[in-house]
């Protein structure tokens, strides 16, 4: 048992100062105004950093210079957790980009595996497509994008426990296949969608409850009359929605905006591919059989379009406070009490608070990660 001191906690809710974070085993015992300690408790003081429950990523396709479709398994997901680490994420969906079925099937057998071992480092996988528009791809590959099966459809629902979030479009897909995915376990995403308000809306009330990436690869608002899947997440109260604060994909008044509307609903997300926390020199990478370059922290391919972002969740919260404007409450509450809440694991993460494991982030004022905390486990 000890206790963090010296900082400013950030339990999910609101700031406290002069309190106490006391860790007892793998979670969060208690908050204890820091006078009050008892004088044979261990403490670590943090020197004023703020201390927050640990991030949480909806949308990590790879980082520390690997992606996850490159090579499915426990060391590339070994990998992006100890990158993670140096930026203050200690909870990650592994996002496997639109890719044929046998990849699909092995990535769910990989994850399965590891959640045994790590359940709250890695509490599902998120499968990004491919059951998507060809319209609205991006930079997914075209040959991949196709229609969900039979076989398909029966593989996800038998094994939904370990599929945390599948993106899909809406318009592209039975309502009959959304319920029963639904039924089964797996939070639909609506995303890489070419859907109108109409379609947006019969989506949502087939079971997806969420939109990834918001604003990108999917309707706008047009006009008064075209109100498109931007308008009907905000015009929906129970959906939820995931947005990359890397100032390139989304304007911060966009943020703003999105967060004004969806409040406790908005996540943030890295959409992050090898190029986050990569080596010094890093300049490209492979995206599932297009070249894409880093240039002037954009992921680009040869013709400009995204492909994932470079963005940290720490940056992703510094953009967020310092760019977009939101409170620092709201900024970490969007990277993780939020996304816990998403997840359905609020009981168990997201906040600082007792009863919760004890994954943590400290990071100082310049929002750099000055350590992490991961199952009560203080990182040297």
């Amino acid at each position: 048992m000890y206790a963090l001191t010296h900082c400013t906690l950030f339990d999910g809710e609101r700031l406290h100062t002069d309190t106490a974070l006391v860790i007892d085993g793998e979670r969060i015992l208690a908050l204890v105004p820091e006078q009050a300690l008892d004088a044979g408790l261990t403490q670590i003081p943090l020197h004023g950093a703020v201390l927050s429950a640990g991030f949480i990523d909806l949308q990590l396709n790879g980082c520390g210079g690997v992606m996850f479709n490159d090579a499915i398994n426990a060391d590339t997901l070994d990998r992006m957790h100890a990158t993670n680490l140096a930026f203050g994420t200690t909870t990650f969906l592994p996002t496997l980009i639109t890719c044929p079925d046998a990849h699909i099937r092995k990535a769910v057998a990989v994850v399965r595996d590891y959640m045994g071992k790590h359940p709250y480092r890695v509490p599902g996988l998120h499968l990004e497509g491919p059951y998507t528009n060809l319209a609205r791809r991006g930079i997914h590959p075209a040959a991949q994008i196709r229609r969900l099966n039979a076989a398909m459809l029966e593989f996800l629902c038998d094994n939904a426990a370990a599929i945390a979030m599948l993106t899909l479009a809406p318009e592209v897909n039975e309502p009959a296949h959304l319920a029963r995915l639904k039924a089964a376990g797996i939070r639909l995403a609506m995303g890489h969608t070419g859907a109108d308000y109409d379609q947006a809306m019969a989506g949502f009330a087939a079971g997806i409850g969420f939109a990834t990436h918001l604003y990108n690869a999917m309707t706008p608002t047009a006009n008064g009359r075209q109100p498109g899947a931007v308008g009907a997440v905000f015009d929906a109260p129970h959906v939820g929605a995931g947005i990359i604060a890397d100032g390139h994909h989304v304007h911060y008044a966009n943020i703003r905006l999105a967060h004004r509307v969806l409040g406790e609903r908005l996540c943030l997300v890295t959409d992050a591919t090898a190029a986050a926390g990569a080596p010094a020199g890093f300049a490209q990478f492979d995206f599932c059989g297009t070249t894409v370059y880093l240039r002037d922290g954009q992921c680009v391919d040869e013709q400009g379009t995204l492909g994932g972002s470079a963005l940290t969740m720490i940056e992703g919260v510094k953009n967020l406070v310092q760019q977009a404007g939101l409170s620092l409450e709201h900024a970490l509450a969007m990277a993780s009490r939020n996304p816990a809440r998403a997840l359905g694991l609020e009981a168990h993460l997201g906040t600082a608070s007792p009863g919760r494991v004890a994954n943590l982030v400290a990071f100082d004022a310049h929002f750099n990660v000055v350590t992490t905390v991961v199952n009560g486990q203080l990182s040297s």
